[in-house]
């Protein structure tokens, strides 16, 4: 298959919305509180795209997962109860759902890929990612890519797990 990463577009909102709709489920399902509040909602999304942070990742035409990727801000990151490896520019992942007609193939894997190749071409080397304690499926892909566990950040009132990742200079 020939993924491709880019911007999101207004016209595909409600296809990803649907894949998050079906992520929320399978939050609920895998035992966990993650996105279980009415968040992330249709017009996060709207606003994600409208701001230029919405990113789809495409096979063939078929919007096949979503991510939310922020550069230098994260006011939450600010207030992490441990210590970040560096403290200069970087990437934020949010939001990321894969449809359930792609599950199975490793693309919030392939995402994060895609995710570093775009900081690296934006000169950041640094990417910072958050999830909740009891979110394991990603906890497993971020254990797998190699990021440190730096300390916890609060969302809406709740605790989360703050990782990142230093990228190798090329």
């Amino acid at each position: 298959m020939n993924y491709h990463f880019r911007q999101a577009s207004e016209s595909e909102v409600p296809k990803i919305w649907e894949i998050i709709q079906q992520a929320i489920v399978r939050r609920k399902n895998d035992g966990s509180q993650q996105w279980q509040d009415g968040y992330p909602n249709e017009d996060v999304i709207k606003q994600d795209i409208t701001k230029g942070i919405g990113y789809v990742l495409i096979d063939d035409n078929i919007v096949a997962g979503y991510a939310a990727i922020l550069f230098n801000d994260e006011p939450a990151y600010e207030q992490l109860k441990g210590a970040w490896l560096t403290n200069g520019d970087f990437a934020v992942v949010h939001r990321v759902a894969i449809s359930d007609d792609y599950l199975g193939k490793g693309l919030a894997h392939k995402i994060f890929l895609f995710v570093e190749d775009l900081a690296k071409g934006n000169n950041i080397f640094s990417i910072k990612v958050d999830t909740n304690f009891d979110n394991i499926p990603m906890l497993k892909i971020l254990e797998k890519l190699g990021y440190t566990y730096c300390g916890e950040v609060t969302f809406r009132g709740s605790f989360r797990k703050a990782f990142e990742k230093i990228l190798p200079i090329s």
